[in-house]
């Protein structure tokens, strides 16, 4: 890896400035100034420390283009300080004034059509236009001339969101850009036309003054897939670089201080090359929005589990969660009984020392007046500020017991995750668009937890070598280079496991070639011992066509029988002498596709490791059925108290690290080691033998055995004991 900027974490206004951030985004200035003091009061009340300020205030702070007004915000800051809450000062670029869109028309961004981005919302310019970002690094100076020695500014908050709305830009702008941003990647126009493959349709240029964004060329057209991989690219880059420029302006000025982002990776969105960009912040932060149902704690560990490994196992920061519901999905969904103190921990819990929601008050008008927040519209005698108010208390008690700067203990098997590849799925040119690169690391992380493990995500890029197992969930980019770090990997003893589409493109969006899967030339081949011939894809808009297809064991065990494929079936024929087939396609549906005892599942040794091959998608329970019979999960820790499920009386006790009931994590520093049980189902979940100081009990009881606790749904139980090693 290339080298990161330091890890600083900003900090609080306490005695020695450490302390878990508590807080959220506020919007003072969507509100009267007689309301401010009582804003104040109610912080101090729910023991808020930190607040980010100013994100969508640059037209407050510079009314029109000769006039700077920074009164409100001095006063503002003031009042927060001398409450002891310290300010996490925004760049203010996420929205720009509307005078600069009247003067500069041609700062807005443009989609694929050539219709301009209208201003109005957020991010409405294009992050290429020289005049912008004239006006935006001005505005960088200016804040950080005025608060760059202020005691209470403690950290910097550059933009917000970056790529949420302005990503793709299709202007003039974005294409000279692109143009120069292509020349510097590929040197000359013939490597550049061999990336591409532009010989297919006629594509061939002369010049790089001949490159093209991928604009709209037809209902019926489909894009370059090599040309759209790298306006992917380009577009994390370009607006990485804008990122960079406003950053640097301040640190010329204030060079002393943290500066951070906020990623998005949460739900459905893990839309930026956020490897890269942890590499230019001083702490990694990131908004996380809940997803709905069963899977809604599973997949706010699945995405902590990114950003941990983003954080390079430093504390990192939520900088926007949500109290209750939001307001921009078709339906809103509150948070459940518990959920809302719940989330936080279960932050705190997968290494985040900062808790931090959009936003403080709920606004009284505009585009999320819906969106929850810590004081709700109904004000503060609501369950829910009493809820925020509980979570102050919880947050300071772990500071004080020592939790800030711990680091998560690591597991032993990493899911790998690739934007590239998240990128790559998108694509309309791909024998399904049904694809989702991220869905499938969710699912293979909730397969682990459902077999009683946790795995770690880690990103492609990242060295991932210290892992005993490697998952490769849909990973369809795979360079040569990394083909054969895994192929090492492998010989050198380690267990990889290679997903039904991983490894079919090369960094070009080129096709390997010689059978699938051909990344390295053949050798992800040779390393898992198939050969595929062909892709079956099924789908239910085919009528009297089956959907699915059944699998069954080739061995004594029943592990994999019955197990259903919907979507994505190899017909791969074995091809090395030590493969082991361990399920087959079979059935009526199988045989008419061709694929009756065909082989889906596989293992192979290689060198001193060896490589399993999931030659078809399959679901949760399926995935699960697979971790728990093939992989032989081991539990993360040494110390495994026993865990029941009052539901399942009938049940003998299991250790933590082995039962679907619970998420069992680990911090730990040089003297102590904090364990977090957090309850995954409906149901009460007994715990017996838990060594340890009990630190939090949220929803949840200590037993007369005093190593015995009740935890209720949506609880969590936080311990401390010391640390053996000592």
């Amino acid at each position: 890896m290339s080298a990161r900027r330091n890890f600083e974490w900003p900090e609080l206004l306490t005695a020695d400035g450490r302390g878990i951030a508590f807080g959220g985004d506020y919007n003072p200035d969507q509100w009267s100034e007689d309301i401010w003091d009582d804003d104040i009061r109610l912080m101090k009340q729910a023991g808020v420390n930190t607040v980010a300020l100013a994100i969508f205030s640059w037209d407050r702070i510079q009314p029109t283009e000769d006039r700077w007004d920074f009164g409100w915000l001095d006063r503002i800051i003031d009042k927060l300080g001398n409450a002891g809450i310290v300010v996490d000062l925004a760049s203010a670029t996420a929205t720009a004034p509307l005078w600069l869109y009247e003067s500069h028309p041609e700062v807005l961004p443009r989609d694929k059509y050539g219709h301009p981005v209208n201003a109005g919302s957020r991010q409405s310019w294009s992050p290429t236009s020289p005049v912008f970002k004239e006006y935006a690094l001005t505005l960088c100076r200016k804040l950080a001339e005025r608060y760059g020695t202020n005691p209470y500014v403690t950290a910097w908050h550059m933009g917000n969101e970056y790529g949420w709305n302005n990503r793709e830009d299709y202007s003039d702008n974005a294409l000279e850009a692109f143009r120069a941003w292509c020349r510097r990647k590929y040197g000359t126009i013939d490597a550049l036309n061999q990336a591409w493959g532009t010989t297919f349709w006629g594509q061939e240029m002369n010049g790089f003054d001949e490159v093209l964004i991928p604009r709209f060329m037809g209902a019926d057209s489909m894009v370059n897939p090599g040309q759209k991989l790298d306006f992917e690219r380009f577009g994390n880059d370009m607006l990485l670089d804008f990122y960079k420029a406003e950053r640097d302006a301040i640190a010329e000025i204030c060079p002393d201080k943290p500066f951070t982002t906020n990623f998005m990776v949460s739900t459905d969105q893990c839309c930026m090359d956020y490897a890269a960009w942890a590499k230019e912040v001083n702490f990694v932060s990131n908004d996380h929005y809940f997803h709905e149902g069963e899977s809604h704690l599973d997949e706010l560990a699945c995405s902590d589990a990114l950003m941990d490994s983003l954080a390079l196992g430093k504390p990192w920061y939520v900088m926007e969660h949500s109290t209750s519901a939001v307001q921009w999905k078709p339906l809103n969904t509150r948070k459940r009984k518990g959920e809302t103190v719940r989330d936080s921990l279960a932050h705190v819990a997968m290494g985040a020392d900062a808790i931090n929601f959009f936003q403080w008050r709920a606004s009284a008008f505009g585009a999320e007046a819906f969106h929850s927040a810590m004081v709700p519209h109904a004000g503060e005698d609501t369950k829910l500020f009493r809820q925020v108010c509980e979570l102050g208390a919880s947050l300071h008690t772990l500071a004080d017991a020592g939790v800030q700067g711990t680091e998560l203990a690591h597991s032993d098997t990493a899911i790998l995750f690739s934007a590239e590849s998240e990128w790559a799925t998108r694509s309309e040119t791909l024998p399904s668009m049904k694809l989702s690169h991220w869905h499938d690391v969710r699912d293979w992380y909730r397969a682990f937890l459902n077999a009683g493990a946790r795995a770690d995500i880690v990103p492609l890029a990242y060295d991932w070598s210290s892992y005993k197992t490697i998952v490769l969930p849909t990973v369809l980019i795979l360079s040569d280079a990394d083909t054969r770090r895994l192929a090492g990997f492998v010989q050198a003893g380690g267990r990889v496991v290679v997903d039904y589409a991983t490894g079919l493109l090369d960094e070009r969006f080129h096709t390997w070639l010689g059978g699938y899967p051909g990344a390295g030339d053949g050798l992800l081949r040779s390393m898992l011992g198939v050969r595929g011939e062909e892709f079956n894809i099924l789908g239910a808009g085919a009528e009297g066509e089956p959907n699915e297809i059944r699998l069954t064991d080739t061995r004594d065990s029943s592990t994999m029988d019955g197990a259903v494929t919907r979507l994505w079936q190899n017909d791969v024929t074995v091809a090395g002498p030590h493969v082991q087939v361990l399920a087959t396609y079979a059935g009526e549906e199988a045989d008419e596709w061709e694929l009756d005892g065909t082989a889906a599942l596989t293992r192979n040794a290689y060198g001193a490791g060896e490589a399993y091959f999931l030659g078809c998608d399959l679901g949760v329970s399926d995935l699960t059925r697979f971790v728990s019979g093939w992989l032989a999960v081991q539990p993360q820790s040494s110390r495994q108290p026993q865990v029941n499920s009052q539901s399942q009386s009938s049940r003998q006790p299991q250790v933590v690290g082995a039962t679907p009931d619970v998420l069992h994590t680990v911090r730990q520093s040089d003297d102590a080691i904090f364990d977090f049980y957090l309850t995954r189902g409906r149901s009460d979940v007994e715990l017996r033998g838990i060594a340890g100081e009990p630190i939090v009990l949220f929803r949840a009881e200590r037993g007369s055995d005093g190593g015995a606790y009740t935890v209720h749904r949506n609880g969590v139980l936080v311990v401390k004991r010391p640390n053996p090693s000592l």
